[in-house]
Parts: C-alpha cells; sequence; structure tokens
C-alpha cells in the first residue's frame, strides 16, 4: 500500500532493530540508574538517576543516540530496556495509588546491577 510519491508505509520502512546479543541483565533483574551527570546531551532524565527499577523487557541494540546528537555513528549500538520504577519511589510525596508505575527505556550504560534486592519494586 503506497500513501504517496515518496513516502513509505510503516511496514515498507528498514527496520533500526538490532537483537541484543550478550546483555548484561534479563527481563525481571533489579537495576539502578547510575548517578552521573555529564555533561552535554543524555537521553537518561535527570529525575530517575539513582532510583531502583525492574527490567521489563529488551528492547534490542541500537545506535547510542548521546552520540548521534554530536554528530557521530553511534557505534558500537548499546542495548536498550524499557525498565518499570514504583511512582512513589520516584516521587516522595506522590499519592495516588501504590501500584502505579512508570516505565521508561534506558540505555545499558546507564545502568547497574541493584545491591538491594529486598526494597519493595
Amino acid at each position: 500500500m503506497s500513501m504517496g510519491a515518496g513516502m513509505q508505509t510503516r511496514t515498507a520502512r528498514p527496520s533500526t532493530y538490532t537483537p541484543a546479543p550478550g546483555h548484561r541483565f534479563n527481563v525481571g533483574d533489579r537495576v539502578v540508574v547510575k548517578r552521573s551527570f555529564p555533561p552535554g546531551h543524555r537521553r537518561t532524565p535527570y529525575y530517575i538517576r539513582g532510583k531502583q527499577g525492574v527490567i521489563e523487557r529488551i528492547c534490542g541494540a541500537f545506535p547510542n543516540p548521546e552520540e548521534l546528537a554530536y554528530g557521530f555513528d553511534g557505534e558500537p549500538p548499546k542495548v536498550l530496556y524499557r525498565v518499570r520504577f514504583p511512582q512513589k519511589h520516584v516521587w516522595p510525596h506522590y499519592g495516588g495509588p501504590a501500584h502505579d508505575i512508570i516505565e521508561m527505556e534506558i540505555y545499558e550504560h546507564w545502568l547497574e546491577p541493584a545491591a538491594d534486592t529486598q526494597q519493595d519494586i
């Protein structure tokens, strides 16, 4: 199905997905987002740094957007994860339901294994 001259449908576009061989974390692993504040363009929001979450899925390996932002090729690809965080752990004064969550996609180089695996997540 064509959508017009020069346009491609979603299925016609080439995928940038790369399988994630050698990923460090698995679904269900508890992780902590690094408390790092390097200068420049970063894809990891400040408010989530230092927070503990659980790997919800492995999204694949992609060129590093933090390098692409400066005109580099983004190679080698970085593994991207979807991480689930309880709202109450991210926002100290959160008053909503205890089961509310935030899911965020975070690259592997921003994650560390959680030392406290007993924390309620």
